[in-house]
């Protein structure tokens, strides 16, 4: 090998390293999921106070998700009017009603923002209260609460409310947040996992409070209705109890076997008292049907509460053995509707 031969390596280029001008950082967006079922009249005054109160926060860029569920009154077109008019606003319209907590499901998987607020649309729930969890939200809570600490409700609603969530929560398997509905926060990644839970008879707030993750509370002052009745009488809030009851426990069944040793006991207590009559009093021992028919109708009473018990999960596993939809949509209207592909498995 020759000296010609020998090539040193090329030296590197050199390097210029230029200042980068630092862009505006992007807001987040905030998706609000607003459930309704006639609410005809107080739609607009709703969205006018949610929106007043967004003004006061520039920072934030907001979606508002309306999930039309089978209403009977004008409240859709009240809602096609303010898609018309707001550029923010999305309208889910469901084929018929399928229930509060399939509403807040259709939102979710319609709501594309970095955080997603579920809340109802009476204005029992202050708008200016959710920029409250979102602020919370900004200093690192993946879920936020908003926690009732006062309601103006009659005496009868409040003590029935402040009774259900207390027994829910000790029949539960979930510490489930005491005085809390459906109105909170939830981060992106939260929201996204929560489109995974597919279960027919829906929970949502019980489903929350199991994902775990960095949880807090906001405590506010709810108001009254401001028109109209409410959505959750006492049939509907007892059918509520029931879905979270058997979402989240067995609670019942290991209260009927419970129930079966009392009644064995009890059952065993009366043969050793009958047997001791007989053989030691038998000149007082009378024949009747007295305490037949107690036994009888105490045993087939048990018999048929238990069975209720055990028919109620029995519902649930046929319900979800079916596959069907959880809703079907009619129409979506509003921003970015055509070609949304974040409908999930629910309306297909």
């Amino acid at each position: 090998m020759t000296q010609q031969d020998i090539r040193s390596p090329a030296a590197p280029a050199p390097v210029v390293l230029t200042a980068v001008e630092p862009g505006p950082a992007r807001r987040p967006l905030i998706s609000y999921v607003l459930p309704v079922y006639n609410e005809q009249d107080g739609i607009a005054a709703f969205h006018a106070e949610l929106t007043a109160a967004l003004a006061g926060r520039p920072d934030l860029d907001v979606q508002l998700v309306y999930v039309n569920d089978g209403s009977t009154d004008g409240s859709l077109p009240i809602l096609k009017d303010l898609a018309d008019h707001d550029p923010r606003v999305r309208v889910v319209d469901f084929a018929r009603n399928f229930g509060h907590q399939i509403a807040i499901t259709a939102g979710l998987d319609h709501a594309e923002g970095d955080a997603v607020i579920v809340m109802d649309t009476d204005l029992q729930d202050p708008p200016k209260v959710s920029l409250e969890l979102v602020d919370a939200w900004r200093e690192g809570a993946d879920i936020v609460h908003a926690r009732r600490r006062s309601r103006q409700d009659s005496a009868f609603k409040r003590a029935t409310a402040h009774a259900y969530y207390r027994v829910l929560r000790a029949s539960t398997d979930v510490d489930i947040p005491l005085d809390t509905g459906d109105f909170r926060l939830l981060d992106r990644k939260v929201a996204d996992e929560l489109r995974r839970y597919r279960e027919r008879s829906r929970f949502v707030r019980g489903i929350v409070a199991s994902m775990g993750y960095r949880q807090r509370e906001v405590s506010f002052d709810r108001d009254e209705r401001f028109a109209g009745e409410t959505k959750y009488p006492l049939r509907k809030m007892a059918r509520l109890a029931v879905d979270g009851v058997t979402s989240f426990s067995t609670a019942p069944l290991k209260m009927i076997t419970r129930l079966g040793f009392g009644v064995l006991a009890l059952s065993l207590a009366g043969i050793v008292y009958a047997l001791a009559m007989k053989f030691f009093r038998p000149e007082i021992t009378v024949s009747g049907w007295t305490m037949l028919m107690c036994v009888v109708l105490f045993l087939g009473g048990t018999q048929m509460l238990s069975l209720g018990v055990i028919g109620a999960y029995i519902g649930r596993i046929y319900s979800e053995a079916q596959g069907r939809p959880l809703y079907l949509v009619r129409e979506v209207l509003g921003t970015a509707a055509d070609g949304d592909e974040r409908g999930g498995d629910g309306d297909r």
